[in-house]
């Protein structure tokens, strides 16, 4: 079913263009992932598919009866709201028969005997189970438990601004919509909280358009991607791991059809040059073409961020902490928690929302004191705190301001030196945006530069809490990165899966009541000893290595399994005849897949010749999986066959 067109859309701030002439249409089922780096618009993009905010041209065309709802990244509430009020505060039938049995419970409590009052419970009963909303109430206090909102008579403005966005996308999952619009649905929520939400949206039916940077939820969820790339929208039937891959075919056939322009540019120039004279229509075409092919160049590239900075000398002593507690008022978050950190540690800090994560931070930099024990620091140790939210920068700076607070000049990983203004640059901030206050910047842009603010202090223990909240995937790909090569130790507080499994190699784990465990592995080791040994485990676990399954089955063979005589394996005529050609059979096949990608790549506007497209591409692709395993077993075989000889 077709529930929304976007026509040729173009939107611009000032001179910078977001995106230009953009067409696509959404149908029922559809989950698509929108990408890209900071600033290029993906948030602007959803609210003009939301109505929220105009194009400058092209419209969106939405179906009849056909309902969109979006979860922004700045949630608006009404006064004295709770929790639960908020999440069933919506205007649909279901929503507002549970609002109406409520008001009359309430009132026929004050006058059990009112006729009236009774006849306005019946009716609100008869609804009730009309619209099959009893469950609705219950629902919600699901959605909002499962979000780590526990409290659902709280009043909403008094809550963080992570627990205000996780309220909001709580009513957004219940309130019935045939487009849901989500804006980072994952940030501010914990690793519990994220699994569960996947799931959610898995199962959920309509249309899905979500901006995320969490590549394993975007790898789950998604079965489209539109990428914003420096004003253009590309489109691509997949999810984010076969997006890469179709991204990276993509690019190289760019990079081949700019190879031969710059070819021909470079001999037109040759003649050009030589002293043609536009006298004959000849000449006249040679120059004309010249100048085509000037203006055939590609849009300039967004770049790319570029981490190259210094790093302070680290002694032998950096990070100890002694049977550690810390209490707030009767509520113990931290245990007799114990660690010594060593050299080029890496380590994974993961537990429910408000389970002391950022506590424990705090007390590294001291911002905190242990109600028992002590926490001590090397006298070489220069810290790099790399906090949730932009509070501590004034946002009446401009973006060369602040980075000059804490530095004109900036030492570079290679020893050279360079100005805060050429390190900007680094960082993706172009001479003009270094002028621009810090209140005028995106999320991610805001995030970006704070980073650059925290490494360019040369630390040698980074703290990261939460750090991809709000990065773009480029960004936190870059960021990945150089942490790889930082000579330092890093503890990182985290929901992203795919950056725990990227970056870290020790998970601490706040098991709830105080209790932190320890286990060595990244996150999704961590979880497989979970599944395998449930939590609460001591606190010195060990997360055990699995044993591949051909390893274990040699292990525990008989002692005399070689004591009957084996049996000769040999090649049917059939096998033969495949083993002889199924490498050309794969070749084929694969050149069909890579056919299919550039048909629906020109076809990205016809949303029914791209659903065709896909059908055949998914036979495809079953046709060459299969082919990959008739070659793993006949190749087998033939190894077998060899080692009997």
């Amino acid at each position: 079913m077709h529930l929304l067109s976007v026509e040729h859309i173009t939107k611009s701030y000032g001179e910078k263009l977001l995106f230009e002439d953009v067409t696509f249409g959404v149908e029922d089922g559809d989950k698509v992932g929108i990408i890209g780096v900071n600033g290029t618009g993906k948030s602007t993009f959803l609210k003009v598919i939301a109505g929220l905010e105009p194009a400058d041209s092209g419209n969106v065309s939405i179906g009849n009866r056909v309902t969109v709802r979006m979860l922004a990244q700045d949630p608006v509430f009404a006064p004295n709201e709770t929790t639960l009020e908020h999440v069933l505060g919506g205007n649909s039938p279901q929503l507002r028969a549970v609002q109406a049995y409520a008001a009359a419970m309430e009132a026929i409590e004050l006058k059990p005997s009112d006729t009236a009052l009774q006849e306005q419970l019946i009716k609100a009963n008869q609804l009730m189970d009309e619209y099959d909303a009893w469950q609705l109430e219950s629902d919600a206090k699901m959605a909002l438990s499962k979000l780590g909102i526990y409290d659902f008579e709280a009043k909403v403005e008094t809550l963080s601004g992570g627990q205000r966005k996780r309220v909001a996308m709580a009513a957004a999952l219940l309130l019935p919509s045939d487009v849901l619009i989500l804006d980072e649905p994952t940030n501010h929520i914990d690793n519990d909280s994220v699994a569960w939400l996947e799931g959610m949206l898995q199962k959920r039916r309509g249309a899905l358009l979500m901006i995320t940077h969490d590549r394993y939820f975007l790898d789950r969820v998604s079965n489209r991607v539109i990428e914003l790339d420096k004003g253009q929208a590309h489109f691509y039937q997949a999810n984010y791991s076969r997006f890469l891959e179709l991204k990276l075919d993509r690019e190289e056939r760019e990079a081949a059809t700019e190879s031969k322009r710059q070819n021909l540019l470079r001999n037109e120039l040759a003649w050009i040059r030589r002293g043609a004279k536009a006298r004959t229509t000849k000449q006249k075409a040679r120059i004309d073409r010249f100048e085509a092919l000037k203006a055939d160049a590609p849009k300039q590239a967004g770049g790319k961020m570029d981490v190259s900075v210094a790093s302070t000398r680290l002694g032998r002593k950096i990070v100890e902490m002694e049977d550690v507690t810390k209490r707030f008022g009767e509520r113990t978050l931290i245990r007799d928690f114990s660690y010594i950190a060593v050299p080029e540690d890496r380590v994974g800090i993961v537990g429910r929302n408000g389970s002391g994560k950022s506590t424990l931070l705090k007390l590294i930099t001291g911002q905190l004191t242990p109600d028992e024990g002590t926490v001590e620091l090397g006298l070489t140790v220069k810290l790099g705190w790399f906090s949730q939210e932009h509070e501590e920068m004034d946002q009446s700076l401009r973006v060369i301001e602040y980075i000059r607070e804490a530095a004109e000049q900036v030492k570079t990983a290679d020893g050279t030196t360079i100005s805060a203004g050429q390190m900007l640059e680094r960082f993706l901030f172009s001479p003009t945006m270094q002028w621009t206050p810090i209140s005028k910047l995106s999320g991610g842009e805001k995030r970006r530069l704070q980073l650059l603010r925290v490494l360019m202090n040369a630390p040698n223990v980074l703290l990261l809490d939460e750090p991809t909240n709000d990065l773009d995937i480029s960004t936190l790909t870059v960021l990945e990165d150089y942490l790889d090569d930082f000579p330092g130790v890093v503890f990182v507080v985290s929901h992203d899966r795919y950056f725990l499994d990227r970056t870290v190699d020790k998970i601490v784990a706040f098991e709830g009541d105080g209790v932190i465990t320890h286990h060595t592995g990244n996150y999704t080791e961590y979880q497989e000893f979970v599944a395998k040994h449930g939590s609460g485990a001591p606190a010195a676990a060990i997360a055990p290595k699995v044993q591949p399954a051909a390893a274990a089955s040699r292990t525990d063979a008989p002692a005399n399994a070689g004591a009957s005589k084996p049996r000769v394996t040999k090649m049917s005529y059939k096998d033969q005849k495949d083993f002889e050609q199924i490498d050309g059979w794969i070749e084929a096949a694969e050149a069909e897949v890579s056919a299919i990608a550039e048909r629906m790549e020109a076809a990205s506007s016809d949303s029914v010749k791209l659903q065709e497209l896909a059908a055949e591409q998914q036979q495809l692709e079953e046709k060459l999986e299969k082919l990959m395993d008739r070659w793993a077993e006949l190749n087998e075989l033939a190894e077998q066959i060899a080692a009997q000889k």
